[in-house]
């Protein structure tokens, strides 16, 4: 079987590619092109908004399973760069779908927990979205058009990602939080903000068995520990060796010019658990599976 992940260049997608390797026959698009550090795979260089160029090498590619990773994802960006947010994780979506459904392939879109408003928490696939920020509208918006394109589509809601590059970039804070701690600097967590971190490893797996079974609608893709950022911070710290002293305490949602973020976005995960061979992990397991994988 054919696969094609787009963002193929990012945090994410590189788990994906690691995991699928053997099992997939691979293909990434990424403006980038190919992944550092990886040399199996097919990959090309594209912007995904000429929808020309993306339409010639879909069809040249003829995939059995999409999965789109690529977005505008920093939430600050989005707020205040909306046209463009709305090209990239709305316009992007709409067009993948649409040859996904003329093609009969199967499309799986990588969506957020911060489609919720953070009301209540430990929310699960039958609760209601409600965004509280420009992004979220975006991939509300992706959502909906993913699953009225297809009954063999998913929407894969992603926790909090918290894990070291498989391959290729893309945004770690966990890289980012161990160079500083490294150096001694202090680093800032929101203790308003609760999440359901999912390691990036277990996240490229669970992926790649959606991609390869029969599973249709909506899944929460989040780990077994609910805790603040901030605490994970702090558990991360002391896992691998820092003081916690290190990690400050902020409140989100009070710092000037931010956009709103939801404060408890945590995800029930006993979906996933049920359809996947793929465990979830506890914030300890994953962080350890993280800092020790090896492709």
């Amino acid at each position: 079987m054919k696969l094609l992940i787009t963002g193929a260049n990012g945090f994410v997608a590189g788990s994906v590619i690691a995991h699928a390797k053997g099992k997939f026959e691979i293909h990434g698009i990424d403006i980038a092109g190919h992944p550092v550090n990886h040399h199996s795979g097919n990959y090309y260089s594209l912007d995904l908004l000429d929808d020309q160029k993306l339409t010639t090498v879909f069809n040249d590619i003829h995939p059995d399973v999409v999965i789109h990773a690529a977005a505008m994802a920093n939430i600050d960006e989005c707020q205040y760069n909306q046209e463009r947010a709305g090209q990239i994780n709305v316009g992007i979506t709409e067009t993948i779908a649409r040859l996904c459904q003329q093609s009969n392939a199967k499309m799986i879109l990588c969506s957020t927990d911060t489609v919720f408003d953070g009301t209540k928490g430990n929310y699960i696939e039958t609760d209601l979205p409600h965004a509280v920020n420009f992004y979220a509208e975006t991939k509300i918006r992706a959502e909906k058009i993913v699953l009225s394109a297809s009954g063999k589509n998913v929407v894969a809601r992603l926790s909090l990602v918290m894990g070291m590059p498989v391959m290729g970039q893309g945004n770690s804070f966990l890289a980012d939080t161990l160079n500083k701690l490294k150096q001694g600097t202090p680093v800032s967590f929101p203790a308003n903000e609760i999440r359901t971190p999912i390691d990036v490893v277990t996240l490229g797996s669970a992926l790649v068995e959606l991609a390869g079974n029969d599973f249709t609608g909506i899944v929460h893709l989040a780990g077994n520990t609910k805790v603040t950022r901030f605490d994970m911070a702090c558990l991360i710290a002391t896992q691998t060796g820092f003081s916690p002293n290190l990690i400050i305490s902020v409140n989100s949602n009070s710092i000037e010019g931010r956009a709103p973020r939801p404060n408890n976005a945590s995800m029930n995960n006993s979906l996933a658990a049920r359809i996947l061979k793929t465990p979830m992990k506890t914030l300890a397991e994953g962080l350890d599976l993280t800092l020790n994988f090896k492709i």
